[in-house]
């Protein structure tokens, strides 16, 4: 996925660049709306990470323009003015989410990965997610394991969507509650633990390989690598 990240302060555009980087993405910085819109006519990105306050053209009116000409990539707005009249103005102007500085890392790629999961940026062999033999339809919000139909709840489904929209990656809890219970959740709930149990119980229990690990102080990740035997002996 290439990201184009629109920022004037080289602290903060250094700072995204190196995590987005270790998380997988490709990046570009630009440091000025006016730059940006010349890089999107002509290479569109996948998600435009956009600061509100730049040097002559605004993010707000870079959105604005970047709709009118029809330029269709999600906006991701990264600002300080985090007030109740600034999100709405953002998010009326195009902006698809908004994220106030500072923010919490975790919180900004679950962001970015919920947008990204966004059908107008799925591409359309990804409407169905397989591991093993856990299947996920995402246009029915079904799934089956080993051909039988789990019956899920809404947050089970979205919770267990995210840890198959990347197998093996490993998801911390801030992230999972900043994607699935959004940023209003309280961050010492116990509630991302609790879903965990629940997911087993209803995904794996009665399988020989279980898809849904932890790994213990970091997080849980889902994929079909089978624990390693203990050494006899």
């Amino acid at each position: 996925m290439y990201l184009l990240i629109v920022e004037d302060d080289d602290r903060v555009a250094d700072f995204l660049r190196r995590g987005l980087a270790a998380e997988g993405y490709t990046t570009q910085r630009v440091a000025s709306a006016e730059e940006a819109l010349l890089r999107l006519r002509q290479h569109p990105c996948d998600l435009l990470l956009l600061d509100l306050m730049l040097p002559g053209m605004s993010g707000i009116e870079l959105c604005q323009r970047l709709r009118a000409e029809r330029l269709p990539m999600p906006v991701l707005m990264l600002t300080a003015l985090d007030g109740v009249e600034d999100r709405v103005t953002g998010l009326r102007c195009g902006a698809d989410d908004y994220l106030g500085k500072p923010f919490a890392f975790d919180e900004l790629l679950a962001r970015i990965e919920a947008l990204l999961r966004r059908p107008s940026a799925l591409a359309q062999g990804a409407r169905t997610l397989q591991v093993a033999d856990l299947l996920f339809d995402r246009d029915q919000m079904q799934c089956w394991r080993a051909g039988r139909a789990l019956h899920l709840t809404a947050k089970e489904l979205a919770l267990l969507e995210l840890l198959m929209s990347a197998p093996g990656r490993l998801h911390s809890r801030e992230r999972i509650l900043a994607n699935v219970w959004g940023s209003y959740e309280d961050p010492l709930t116990n509630v991302v633990e609790v879903y965990i149990r629940r997911l087993r119980a209803k995904v794996d229990e009665g399988h020989e390989l279980a898809l849904i690990k932890t790994v213990r102080g970091l997080g849980y990740r889902l994929d079909a690598v089978a624990a390693p035997t203990a050494p006899s002996g």
